[in-house]
């Protein structure tokens, strides 16, 4: 009995390669770069895939090989076609104690805009975050704010948006774990998630 693991983004597919009728499977790189693992197990043995691009012939474990990409587009296209579309997620920073984004973030508004406009009726989810210096109950607050001041930004704008909801999380899901009382830049944040 063949035992296949199969990673958040792997493709099978039969097909005739080297001229006889085969079903294969390929790895590819998850949308956020990262690559899982496939383990064949067979008669033959075991085999293990963890690079993206790699694929294995499913009736030979052993029979390991990398098509071309553009094989793999053609091979796979209905399978890459019908993926859905990928939410765009931003992270918006915060200076400390307060709702005045830095710089750099303050720069990404328009970036927002521009991907908002691309998604039809999109939903956009805003969730507020802080550090762990304070009090959480003021801290819950503070993210609220933050979260609720990027919404206005974005409510302003002509973009078809069918739902935006907004959180917030204070400082119970930090981004860059930390003990109580630090201050922690990564963690002051609002998340912008568009679907």
């Amino acid at each position: 009995m063949k035992k296949i693991s199969t990673p958040l983004l792997a493709l099978a597919i039969s097909l005739t390669l080297s001229g006889c009728a085969k079903s294969y499977l390929v790895l590819m790189e998850d949308h956020d770069g990262s690559t899982g693992k496939v383990m064949f197990k067979d008669a033959s043995g075991e085999t293990l895939i963890d690079q993206a691009g790699y694929a294995a012939v499913l009736s030979d474990a052993k029979n390991i090989f990398k098509p071309e990409q553009q094989q793999i587009e053609s091979d796979f296209n209905r399978a890459l076609s019908s993926e859905p579309t990928r939410p765009d997620i931003f992270l918006l920073y915060f200076n400390n104690g307060g709702t005045v984004l830095t710089e750099e973030s303050a720069a990404l508004i328009p970036k927002i805009f521009d991907a908002a406009a691309a998604h039809p009726a999109a939903d956009i989810s805003v969730i507020g975050h802080t550090d762990t210096v304070g009090d959480a109950e003021k801290n819950e607050k503070l993210a609220n704010e933050r979260a609720i001041q990027v919404s206005h930004l974005l409510e302003q704008t002509t973009l078809d948006v069918k739902e935006l909801v907004v959180t917030s999380h204070g400082e119970k899901n930090l981004l860059v774990k930390t003990a109580d009382e630090v201050a922690e830049p990564k963690n002051r944040r609002v998340e912008v998630t568009i679907r």
